[in-house]
């Protein structure tokens, strides 16, 4: 995952072939190769870009998650769920995709994988196309204190002051958990702002399976991550408008979204819960509270009957998945800062391996930071 550049025309064509390639090669037509590279470059000629057909789109976007460096839960990637969504040109239509998307992930919490895939951007036109704004589908609004504080996500500081500034303001009382609206803007519009239905949101509040005091800190987190600001790339063809979901490994939660010093940091109120010293690191009471913090993201999930998993089951699916893929004869790229788990590393059987980090294609990469969130409110 890594920020690109879009492809000139003949690097397209390169990449188109090459990506054609190995396509129909794993999926078994390659008696078509030929023909449908000549067809490809026909089509770049006239027009400077090709349409990827629709099982080029499925298998490509799978094999995005695939050869996903940072990606843990690739053992699934064959699950991916690619819902078409290149026809859809009109706000109302965006809204709805990303409401079937989320509804269709979440399942009543039997989370599934899928991507919604939007129109591609031109080559010569990079700008032109869908872009969502948001970091992810669900997510919760950063609020400026008074103090200088933040109520919320910091890490949604910017997003939510940008809201702000297209006409959000939700309620004059804020909390750690508000929602945040969608946004997005078709080719050459303006940018639309719309709040997701809430039935279609899912959350889980947070207990302990031993302390009933957990609940008293009234924490709780959405129950499936919908990564909304990557661009997919597939045969040289970007979509920059293309949300994607796996489930949650518990550490995401536990340990960075609410254990971050930078996030929602809560270790020193569940030390506090606890009766852990915190006067001293050598007490080890944040790695205590990291402990009783995660088993309580868990056992919440678990009880609620969302789809989660630990993440020393996430690393053994790993090692599964670098087994499978080497029957298989590919290799396996990896971020070994990413693959670790945030918990218990070496304990990890991931820790002990050594990863090549190079990108291949097809891929998700990170899209360059907006103007509008980049610059201070």
């Amino acid at each position: 995952m890594q920020r690109n550049e879009f492809p000139r025309s003949k690097d397209l064509f390169l990449t188109a072939a090459d990506f054609i390639e190995r396509c129909y090669t794993e999926i078994g037509r390659t008696e078509q190769i030929s023909s449908r590279i000549q067809h490809i470059r026909i089509e770049i000629e006239s027009t400077g870009t090709y349409h990827q057909l629709s099982f080029e789109l499925e298998h490509g976007a799978r094999m995005a998650w695939r050869n996903s460096n940072r990606c843990i839960g690739r053992l699934f990637w064959k699950a991916l769920k690619v819902r078409d969504c290149r026809h859809i040109n009109t706000n109302d239509g965006v809204y709805e995709a990303l409401g079937s998307h989320l509804r269709y992930a979440t399942n009543k919490g039997t989370i599934r994988p899928a991507v919604s895939v939007f129109a591609p951007a031109h080559p010569e036109l990079p700008e032109q196309a869908i872009t969502v704004a948001n970091h992810q589908l669900i997510r919760y609004a950063g609020w400026l204190a008074e103090d200088g504080g933040c109520i919320g996500d910091p890490k949604e500081l910017n997003f939510t002051q940008f809201c702000q500034s297209l006409g959000w303001n939700p309620t004059p009382v804020h909390s750690k958990f508000d929602i945040l609206p969608w946004v997005w803007r078709l080719p050459g519009g303006e940018w639309h702002l719309q709040s997701p239905r809430t039935e279609w949101i899912l959350e889980v509040p947070l207990r302990h399976p031993e302390c009933a005091e957990f609940a008293s800190l009234g924490l709780r987190w959405y129950a499936v991550p919908v990564i909304s600001d990557m661009q997919l790339e597939i045969g040289g063809l970007q979509y920059p408008a293309a949300p994607f979901n796996g489930w949650y490994m518990g550490t995401e939660i536990g340990s960075r979204n609410l254990g971050d010093a930078d996030r929602y940091n809560c270790l020193p109120a569940v030390a506090h819960l606890f009766g852990l010293d915190s006067r001293s690191t050598a007490s080890l009471w944040k790695d205590r509270s990291l402990v009783e913090l995660n088993r309580a993201v868990l056992h919440s999930f678990e009880s609620d009957g969302v789809r989660m998993v630990d993440h020393h089951t996430a690393s053994e699916q790993f090692m599964k998945f670098m087994q499978t893929e080497a029957r298989k004869g590919r290799h396996v790229q990896g971020d070994w800062s990413w693959l670790v788990p945030p918990m218990s590393g070496s304990a990890s059987p991931i820790f002990h391996q050594n990863l090549d980090n190079q990108v291949i294609s097809p891929n998700f990469y990170y899209r360059p930071l907006l103007p509008e969130l980049s610059s201070a409110f």
